[in-house]
Order: C-alpha cells, then structure tokens, then sequence
C-alpha cells in the first residue's frame, strides 16, 4: 500500500482566537508547529463569513511552511480569487452554509457538472484540485468527469456512528467509504478521507487501501490543548501506521 499521509486543519486555533480577538493564538504558528512535528500538509478553510481563518491568514500560512498548503473553499468567485492569489498547492471544494457548525454532507458534484467543470479549469492550472464528496457512486463517477485531481471522502457519518455505538451503522458506513475508495482509485483519482475522525476511529478508515491521506482538525486541536500539538499529532501518526501495517 502507498504511505499514508497526515494533513492537520488548524482552522481551530483561529475560531479561539476569533472569540476574543486580537492575535492570540496564532494559526500561523500552529501550521509551524505541526510541520515540525511530522505533518505532511496543513489545510485550512477560509468560510465566506471568515468565521476562523481570514483572508490574512491564508496567505502567512502559505509563505511561512515548507509542506503543502490545502485550501478549503466554496466554489464561488471571490474564493476562486483569492486562491488564483495565493496559489496552494491544492485547493478542496466543499459544501457551505452559513448556518452550519461544521461541513454538512459532500459537495453535489453530479447535479452542478457543468457549472463545476468550467470552475475547477483555472484552478488546475495552479493546484491539485479535491472535491470533499460523500462515498456516493454518482459524485465519485462526477467527480473523475468534472476534471478533479482528488476526492476527500467525508467519513462524518462514519464517525457519528463509532461515536454513538451503532456498530452495525458504523460497519455500513465503512463497507460504503472503502467501496467508494476502490471506485475513485479505478477512475484515476487520488483517495484523501476525513472528517470526524480521532484516535478511536481512525484505525478502519487507515486501513483503506486507495486511501492516501487524511486530513484530521477539530478533534487534534482540542487533544492539543491538554498534551501540546506535537504530542497529539504524534499518537494519530503513531495510530495510522499501526492500523496501514496491519492491513
């Protein structure tokens, strides 16, 4: 199997900052830190109402680290330009609401085609381009069509189920996510997951074969607050490659 690869969403260092405003703590340094400590790419998510992450911060971001920079994203104009402006290495469509906590659901590639291909052109100029989709045939299939690079699978439904001791839900869940692997993977895309995951769920979803690389937050950066954000980084690497080595 391919090595498995750690990206860390920092976008919750900018949410505490956000609460109280000021600089403190910075999401720049972060990214630093868990470059330092064996990540191989930070992703960050600059929302239309730049709830966490501002404009300022993508770009300190992109010019401060050595590793690849993941640029969440609507598919809207204004975030089309500001990346063509800061030029990750990747940029990664997802759905958005304003009313949402957190990323609901994958992006509807197979019912705005037409619209995406035209959007994810210019893009793949500069960047890899990855729509965070759900184990759904259809947007697997729509997704190699519209000219992405990547799908993250959204493995949130997984994770609720681990989280809630429906074993039988989450076996479901599982089956559909390593179905839809093997499915992007024979279509010529690269298999990225995430979403929900944390140290006692990662290990299935690790053991995937097509997958690639995962892309962990919210559950790292509260982990972080109590043993620091190298240690925490540390024991999902660390829980990764034991799940990949025994697959």
């Amino acid at each position: 199997m391919p090595p498995l690869r750690l990206g860390i969403n920092i976008d919750h260092v900018a949410t505490v900052r956000n609460a109280r405003g000021g600089d403190n703590p910075d999401p720049v340094r972060a990214a630093c830190m868990a470059e330092a400590a064996g990540a191989d790419g930070i992703t960050a998510h600059l929302r239309e109402d730049r709830r966490h992450i501002r404009d300022a911060d993508m770009e300190a971001i992109r010019h401060a680290i050595g590793i690849p920079l993941n640029f969440e994203m609507a598919a809207t104009e204004e975030m089309a330009r500001i990346a063509t402006e800061t030029r990750p290495h990747a940029v990664c469509l997802v759905p958005e609401r304003r009313e949402e906590r957190t990323t609901e659901g994958g992006l509807e590639v197979a019912g705005d085609a037409n619209r995406l291909t035209g959007y994810i052109a210019p893009l793949a100029e500069f960047a890899r381009v990855s729509l965070f989709v759900a184990a759904d045939p259809r947007q697997i299939e729509a997704s190699a069509r519209v000219g992405a690079a990547v799908v993250e699978l959204h493995t949130g439904a997984y994770a609720d189920a681990v989280a809630e001791g429906a074993h039988d839900a989450a076996a479901a869940e599982l089956e559909r996510l390593t179905a839809a692997a093997a499915q992007a993977h024979g279509l010529g895309l690269e298999v990225h997951a995430g979403h929900g995951l944390t140290y006692d769920n990662v290990a299935p979803i690790a053991a995937i074969p097509e997958v690639v690389e995962l892309n962990i937050g919210h559950f790292l950066m509260g982990e972080a607050m109590f043993v620091g954000l190298p240690a925490a980084i540390a024991e999902m690497r660390r829980l990764m490659d034991l799940a990949r080595g025994a697959a």
